[in-house]
Order: C-alpha cells, then structure tokens, then sequence
C-alpha cells in the first residue's frame, strides 16, 4: 500500500494548490545554479571547470558553515556559563543538585564496572574516539584529541559510547613510538658470534 504521505516531485500538496505556476525545490535550485548538464555544443573541458568550480564553491560554503557552527557552539558554552555565573539562588541549589546526581550516579556505575573516560591530549584512537572537527592549534601535535565534546564510557575493556572529540591539526608531528624489538642502539654482530 502506498504512503499517502509521499508525494511526487511538483505533485500538489493540497487540494487547493495545483502546484502549476510554482517551481518545485529542485527545479529552483537547478534554474538558479545553471543547467547540470552541459549543452551538446559546449566544450566538455568548459563544463568539467565549471562543474568543478561548483563543487568547490560548495566545499568553500560547507567549511565555513562548520567553523560558524563552532563559533557559535563557543559563544553559547561560554553565554552558559556565565548565565550560571548571575543565576539566583534557586536555580543554583538546583544546578548543584543536578551535579550532585551525576556524582553518585557515576560512583554507583564505577562500583559496577563502567568508567567514564575523557580522553584530553591523547593520540586519535578510532576504537574508542570518534572525531567531531578538527581543530588548528599549532601548540598540540597533529593527531592527538584537542576537545573533548562529550566523554566516552567503557566497561572493562569494551566501549559503550566513544569520546566525542576535536582533532588537532596543524601543529608538529606526533612522536612514534619505537617498537618493542628496537635493536638501533645494539651493535652489529655476526649471527654465528664470531667477530
């Protein structure tokens, strides 16, 4: 049986309205950006750089939109704290209690195994982070967790959620670890012990 809820692109959403004179979204979208496909007479170089000008205006358009997004996620964090900051003395006995609640929530779930983890100036580890944004700053090595968004929780050795973080990105490279068999510093020898 059909979805009465779905309709056809430029299908009439009311009884009242044909839907004749207007442009659907997507006809609207294609008649302001220019025709998508490029016209038989036209260079197909032409159309492939301009049809990846599109695509970079929209890259452009999309980066920007994320470092807004992360401004904007700042500026309400900080507005937050400061609203606590000059709230009175009710709504602060209730924050306090709120807080209260997640101690003892935490300590009972501690008790039986789970830990929260946050994961602050660690290395990238897809198995147990997830990557939100990355973050430029030059001052922590390229790779390792700048933020933490929201903190992970495991029990045991198994994750339930993953940490939500800020990647860095930009800065020095982070170290590599030597590997347990390093054999740089030993000199060379002849396997059957002569010299």
């Amino acid at each position: 049986m059909p979805d009465p809820t779905v309709r056809a692109p430029g299908a009439a959403t009311d009884q009242n309205d044909q839907g004749g004179d207007q442009a659907t979204p997507e006809t609207s979208i294609h008649s302001a950006a220019g025709p998508t496909s490029a016209a038989p007479n036209e260079d197909p170089m032409v159309a492939l750089a301009r049809e990846a000008a599109d695509y970079k205006d929209k890259l452009l358009r999309s980066l920007a939109e994320m470092e807004n997004l992360r401004k904007r996620t700042e500026r309400q964090v900080a507005d937050a704290a400061e609203l606590r900051e000059k709230a009175d003395a009710g709504t602060k006995a209730l924050l306090d209690g709120v807080e209260l609640t997640e101690r003892e929530l935490l300590k009972v779930l501690e008790k039986h195994g789970v830990k929260k983890f946050e994961p602050l100036d660690e290395k990238f580890d897809p198995n147990v982070h997830q990557a939100m944004f990355e973050l430029p700053d030059p001052s922590r090595p390229a790779g390792t967790v700048a933020r933490v968004i929201q903190p992970g929780y495991m029990i045991g050795e198994r994750i339930l959620r993953p940490a939500l973080v800020a990647v860095a990105k930009g800065g020095p490279k982070a170290s590599v670890e030597a590997p347990a068999n390093d054999n740089a510093g030993a000199s060379p020898r002849d396997p059957r012990g002569s010299r």
